[in-house]
């Protein structure tokens, strides 16, 4: 972990960051608005967009045509088809900047097919996780997200399609809308709509990506993908509960707060108990007492996750803000541990090995650090963390395990370094810190999560990391397990700082596979 403090005057930097191996980043998470559901239908223009891409093409334009919602309230994230962000590519939507593309789907994804569209050519991927979504540098202003549905649909459900379709004035486009019933699930997971046209005018090549809603609860159930090809006024739309799985992989810390009944684990949950402290020794012992069968199970499983992490590669994200805001930095770096420390290059041309990721230009900042890697290593071998397993737990409708562990300043396992940056010269001080935290597993006491709290940390408060885990599969191997997020905050003042970031395109040292991101492929 590392914390950043910037002095203009002075040009003075101040940094804590840890003093053992690739180690060494909440109190309670930051709150998220949730979207409204009192939503009149004219309200739409401001959370469905269009998504266009032009180009010169000799003496005229060629255009590229889709459509896109605000995925969240303040909306930052801009949700779309798969063969929409493949087609279009955009680099701004409604003149922001998109910084970031995440997939659900692709060629090599479990399940595609060639799919072969009016405006798009053959493609191939699966139909049923056809989706993308666009982060953007900043939220566009006047937008926001509606609320989602996953209820399953009744027949005959009235519903309400908001999509930008092509017209015949290239590259002028408005929003739609076409009233419609449900009428069943297709072979491929896909919802079908009947629908009625609106002004004449049916659903075009265009309206990809736009949004089914419950026409009684204004709520999105579906992402409008594709139309009937035979004339048939036929729509089909991904399901919501596509897009909830989509989102807990790629932005689990979103997920948490537009779809709060998903089974994922936020980044930045808070812990479930009070801080444990061990009990007092009830007389002097030559040896160290046996630990319980649940807590050497736990050390075995720590370990194996410890060992996997090793020969791993991945590109880790970082974004750093404070309070409620959105991210006023953000980075990517290819990151991996070597000889028990992390080591980093620029993501994706960068060739120079770096020990710690450059902080940003920010006047008060924070970083996390290898806890990813080193807090599974100290759980499975580190005698001196003490484990305590507390009762089982329900999280997001799933049941974990709870273990808690401490170690005291004594003994010498938590340390961590304060940096000074002067410009021209550097001061570096080690201290070891009093730290604890808790382990959430599943039931077999696969790790899920671990958390992270430090004491007396001098300027900084309420520092806490936490790490979330999940499976990596892969075609013709094994599962294994690897860490998905990152995150970290503090306060200073009366201010909240924090890192964020993610783990994806994994790689194995001794693998010659294409990267993949966690949990599907692209």
């Amino acid at each position: 972990m590392i914390l950043h403090k910037v002095i203009p005057i002075l040009i003075v930097c101040s940094c804590l960051s840890p003093s053992v191996p690739a180690q060494k980043v909440l109190p309670s998470p930051l709150p998220l608005a949730l979207p409204s559901t009192d939503l009149h239908a004219q309200d739409f223009d401001k959370t469905v967009v269009p998504i266009t891409e032009l180009k010169l093409l000799g003496l005229g334009l060629e255009g590229k045509f889709g459509t896109g919602f605000c995925l969240d309230p303040e909306c930052r994230f801009i949700g779309t088809n798969y063969h929409v962000a493949m087609m279009a590519r955009p680099r701004k939507i409604k003149g922001e900047k998109v910084i970031q593309r995440y997939l659900a789907t692709g060629p090599d994804d479990e399940g595609a097919t060639v799919n072969d569209g009016p405006s798009v050519g053959p493609m191939k991927y699966t139909l049923s996780r056809d989706l993308a979504i666009f982060e953007l540098r900043h939220p566009l202003a006047h937008h926001h997200g509606v609320a989602f549905s996953l209820d399953d649909l009744e027949f005959g459900q009235e519903i309400d399609i908001y999509a930008y379709p092509k017209e015949s004035i290239n590259p002028i486009r408005s929003l739609l809308q076409f009233h419609g019933t449900f009428k069943g699930q297709t072979m491929t997971g896909l919802l079908a709509f009947d629908y009625s046209l609106s002004a004449h005018k049916a659903i075009l090549p265009g309206a990809s990506g736009g949004i089914v809603v419950d026409s009684k609860t204004q709520q999105i159930v579906g992402i409008l993908n594709e139309i009937a090809t035979n004339g048939e006024a036929i729509a089909l739309a991904v399901p919501v509960q596509s897009l909830a799985d989509f989102v807990v992989k790629v932005q689990p810390c979103l997920a948490g707060s537009i779809f709060p009944s998903t089974k994922g684990i936020s980044p930045v949950s808070a812990d479930l108990y009070p801080k444990f402290v061990p009990p007092p020794p009830v007389d002097t012992l030559q040896y160290r007492p046996e630990e319980p069968a649940a807590v050497k199970v736990l050390r075995s499983k720590a370990q194996l996750l410890a060992d996997n992490i090793r020969n791993l590669i991945a590109v880790q994200t970082f974004a750093w803000g404070s309070g409620n805001k959105e991210p006023a930095a953000m980075a990517e770096y290819e990151v991996r541990v070597l000889d028990g420390y992390q080591r980093f290059r620029e993501y994706p041309n960068g060739k120079k090995e770096l020990q710690d990721v450059p902080m940003p230009l920010l006047n008060t900042s924070m970083s996390t650090g290898g806890e990813w890697a080193e807090l599974p290593q100290m759980l499975g071998t580190e005698p001196r963390f003490k484990i305590h397993q507390a009762p089982d737990a329900v999280v997001n409708q799933r049941r974990v395990k709870v273990f808690q562990y401490r170690a005291d300043a004594e003994d010498g396992v938590c340390g961590f370094r304060s940096i000074f940056d002067f410009v021209f010269f550097t001061i570096k001080k080690d201290v070891d810190l009093a730290c604890y935290g808790e382990v959430w597993t599943d039931e077999e006491t696969n790790i899920l999560r671990i958390s992270e709290h430090f004491e007396q940390l001098g300027w900084w408060k309420h520092y806490q990391a936490v790490v979330t885990y999940g499976w990596l599969q892969r075609s013709g191997e094994t599962p294994r397990l690897i860490p998905l997020t990152i995150s970290a905050q503090a306060e200073r003042g009366k201010k909240v700082y924090w890192c964020r970031g993610q783990f994806v395109n994994y790689q194995v040292f001794s693998s010659k596979a294409k990267q993949i991101r966690p949990g599907f492929r692209e």
